[in-house]
């Protein structure tokens, strides 16, 4: 169990009108790339503790979760830079794009505003991020095991 659910998971949201899209880690969600599966494993535990944490904690949740996020991008990016993956442009530009989004958010919460980065953090992310790791990721991370990379 990761750290972030062990700290933050007890500090419960509740509201009855909203489901919370926890993403279960497991050997599916892996694409056979070290770095960017373990990057994987901790971004999905900073997403779960988004879905459960307190008004106090989503601030520095959200930033863990924005951090990471830019760190693991450049890792990704420069994987596909060294490799010369043939779609490297439209990956990257997908991760500029989300990026943008994420400072868009960082921007409201630091301007008060919990609720709308709650509702993204809820419904937008996890989404997002199983439907980049199911099409970008898993194209990239192909190659890059073809490359001989591990």
């Amino acid at each position: 169990m990761h750290m972030f659910t062990l700290k933050y998971g007890a500090n419960s949201h509740k509201d009855s009108k909203k489901t919370m899209t926890l993403i279960k880690w497991s050997d599916e969600l892996k694409r056979g790339l070290a770095f960017q599966d373990d990057d994987h494993e901790e971004a999905v535990a900073v997403m779960n503790a988004l879905q459960a944490c307190s008004e106090a904690d989503l601030p520095v949740l959200f930033k863990q979760l924005f951090d990471h996020t830019k760190a693991h991008l450049a890792r990704e990016d420069e994987l596909m830079d060294r490799i010369g993956f043939f779609a490297a442009e439209v990956h990257k530009g997908e991760h500029v794009r989300v990026l943008a989004e994420m400072q868009a958010f960082q921007d409201k919460l630091d301007a008060g505003d919990i609720a709308a980065v709650r509702t993204y953090v809820e419904e937008t992310v996890p989404d997002w991020f199983l439907n980049h790791l199911e099409s970008m990721d898993t194209a990239t991370a192909m190659f890059a095991r073809q490359k001989g990379e591990t």
